[in-house]
């Protein structure tokens, strides 16, 4: 079983390069960050002739969420992150796919730093926190995946004095990262690739695709359960290369049928 991640940047934009990849990747589920559509507009139909069927959390212009699974429907179980009923956000969508509980999540940026948007940043991530402990307690095969705007450690960045002001990387972000791992959950990525030097994000800006100047944000945390039956996990870094590509270049873990 394949679980993907891909901050796509805008559906609308990018779906020739999403059904490109999904067409030629073929992940068993996809977790879609940054749909940038509301609901109505949603491409169901367009994933559907590929094979595969999707539920959305959209917003109109900014933020959304999607989970899309190959031959099966995802079972919703949770729309939208706990702990705030103010919060209307579109970045928490929660399903059960194959047995495997699968959210994909779109962590806020938080930047200006520090502010308001910083103040929401570490908020979400104390109620993710919460919520990712009900599933702990459940013992549900989870994997939480997405776009989590967090740069875990410095062999996560191409050059630390490039982003120490941002949002990204301040220490509050990353302890409350490491304060999800000190839980018990496995990072998929960071663990078969200890030395670091993985990337996931290049900015369109100042030449950072052809320089590789990137940075590891987007990640797949397990609980025991998945962390036992990974076996392989990537990065499909070419596609960030081709033409009207996301910022973003696809993550991803392949397990062991339970």
């Amino acid at each position: 079983m394949r679980i993907a991640s891909f901050n796509i940047n805008g559906i609308k934009a990018r779906l020739p390069r999403l059904l490109e990849w999904l067409q030629e990747t073929r992940p068993t589920v996809a977790c879609l960050q940054e749909i940038k559509s509301q609901d109505e507009n949603f491409p169901a139909e367009e994933f559907e002739k590929i094979g595969y069927k999707a539920i959305w959390h959209g917003q109109k212009s900014f933020n959304g969420v999607a989970i899309l699974a190959d031959g099966v429907e995802p079972v919703e179980v949770q729309r939208g992150l706990p702990g705030d009923p103010e919060d209307e956000q579109a970045r928490y969508l929660e399903a059960d796919v194959n047995g495997v509980r699968v959210v994909c999540i779109y962590l806020p940026n938080g930047n200006p730093q520090p502010g308001p948007k910083f103040d929401y940043k570490l908020a979400w991530m104390e109620r993710l926190r919460a919520r990712m402990g009900v599933l702990w307690d459940a013992e549900i095969p989870t994997a939480v995946v997405g776009d989590y705007n967090v740069i875990p450690t410095d062999r996560d960045v191409w050059a630390v004095k490039a982003m120490e002001s941002d949002a990204l990387m301040q220490p509050e972000s990353r302890d409350a990262y490491m304060r999800l791992l000190a839980d018990g959950w496995t990072d998929a990525i960071a663990t078969h690739n200890p030395r670091g030097g993985v990337w996931t994000y290049w900015d369109y800006q100042a030449g950072a695709w052809p320089k590789d100047h990137g940075f590891r944000i987007d990640h797949l945390l397990l609980t025991p359960e998945l962390a036992d039956r990974l076996v392989a996990t990537g990065v499909d870094k070419e596609h960030r290369g081709r033409e009207k590509a996301s910022d973003h270049a696809p993550v991803w873990i392949e397990i062991r049928d339970a």
